[in-house]
């Protein structure tokens, strides 16, 4: 498969990147307990994830195919931490209304297991739907990859399904013992040393 050509995306994409988020996970264990009413899900999702995406773009980087496709949203964790996005509270509890107590409890869980050495941070990677397994999250992971590798910069991410544990693992991610919401879905922390 030809390598789909990677764009560094800017501010005015914030709401696709954030609806392509949404689209790609609003099936996955982890959102149905976030937001359990289907016909809601993908909506929520896609304002809650707005405010992140809208963050990254101002102290991350975001990639995307060319197509919008696929999209991967990182964030350099060196030394001090980004500052929380603007107003955080107030914007997720008028994105997630009634569910946002179980977005606050994810917040919490991811804060708890989060390494604290330098890193990138890789708090979204997704796949249009219908191209899921046709290589082009590879393609987005073997781009900043290269940049982590040069750099001697480690990656980081929680996995939210073992479909996903399993692709990271192949890219050189390590997966720890998962943590877990409170119907039992898991998030797999995973650790990529850089390769020299």
């Amino acid at each position: 498969m030809t390598e789909a050509p990677i764009e560094r995306l800017g501010p005015a994409e914030t709401r696709g990147v954030a609806e392509r988020i949404a689209e790609a996970f609003r099936h996955l264990d982890v959102t149905r307990w976030l937001v359990p009413d289907e016909a809601k899900r993908e909506a929520v999702l896609a304002d809650n994830f707005e405010i992140l995406v809208d963050h990254a773009m101002r102290h991350g980087i975001v990639h995307g195919t060319a197509d919008r496709s696929a999209v991967a949203v990182w964030f350099p964790q060196a030394g001090e931490p980004a500052p929380p996005p603007v107003d955080y509270d107030a914007r997720l509890a008028a994105a997630c209304g009634e569910w946002t107590p179980r977005f606050q409890h994810l917040d919490e869980l991811f804060e708890a297991n989060h390494p604290h050495a330098d890193h990138h941070h890789l708090a979204f990677l997704a796949v249009e739907a219908r191209l899921q397994g046709r290589g082009l999250g590879s393609a987005l992971l073997r781009h900043h990859h290269a940049v982590l590798d040069a750099e001697g910069v480690p990656g980081y991410l929680e996995a939210s399904s073992e479909r996903s544990r399993d692709l990271y693992a192949r890219h050189g991610y390590r997966a720890a013992e998962p943590f877990r919401l409170p119907d039992g879905s898991a998030f797999h922390p995973m650790w990529r040393d850089p390769r020299g």
